[in-house]
């Protein structure tokens, strides 16, 4: 059964970007096929890094929102969806004008609602307001970003998270990398296959020998996570 994976929050900087990254590398390496849409115009990191996989998608377009669950009824793939800051409002109201969850279940799709969040009220705020949107239609993750806060006291302790796990929502941990080693990443423009592994300046961008160890320890971590959330 084909999943339409949004990986949203609302926020800015709380690590959506970097969770569909981590998604896709993730596919990748277990030999699944994906494809994916990257809905950040302004920084494009999933089209950057996974160009071979990603078409750029404005969520406000409607006829370029079709594509997304067009592509995983033709495919039969799991398709990531990276959403840009503030992208809810028009994503509930395609998914709301388009009917979307209905169709879904029509066509065997699942719908999967990714929520990345630090450690601030703003967080668990924006969580009810999904929660208020989209009901008991779609599944849900909770992502408890440790490169974004170490306290999620707020959020664990909250109604919010209290209706999310009546609804059925899972909750994962996607840990912190080394905050220099991240930015490094990103300024060599290197994907996380190559971070972790490519030893070669010549064939790509390349990171020092403890700083791949680094990337390595924090892919398996990270890995465990997503094991429980989209596992075969």
């Amino acid at each position: 059964m084909p999943m339409i994976h949004f990986v949203g929050g609302e926020k800015g900087g709380v690590g959506k970007s970097v969770l569909a990254r981590l998604l896709a590398q993730y596919y990748i390496d277990h030999e699944r096929r994906f494809s994916a849409f990257d809905g950040d115009l302004s920084h494009g990191a999933l089209v950057r890094y996974y160009g071979e996989y990603t078409l750029p998608v404005d969520i406000n377009r409607f006829e370029q929102a079709d594509q997304i669950a067009e592509r995983a009824a033709e495919s039969q793939a799991d398709v990531i969806v990276d959403l840009a800051a503030q992208a809810n409002r028009p994503l509930d109201r395609w998914m709301d004008e388009t009917g979307l969850l209905q169709l879904s279940d029509e066509l065997g799709i699942d719908v999967l609602l990714w929520h990345v969040m630090d450690d601030s009220t703003d967080a668990v705020r924006l969580l009810g307001k999904l929660l208020d949107a989209h009901g008991e239609g779609p599944g849900y993750v909770l992502v408890r970003n440790r490169g974004r806060g170490s306290d999620f006291s707020l959020l664990d302790d909250s109604e919010e998270k209290s209706r999310a796990d009546a609804l059925g929502a899972k909750t994962m941990d996607l840990p912190g990398l080394h905050p220099p080693t991240m930015r490094k990443i990103d300024r060599i423009g290197a994907s996380l296959w190559a971070a972790a592994n490519n030893r070669d300046p010549e064939a790509g961008p390349c990171l020092g020998l403890l700083e791949r160890q680094r990337v390595k320890v924090w892919l398996g971590k990270a890995y465990t996570e997503l094991d429980r959330v989209v596992g075969a």
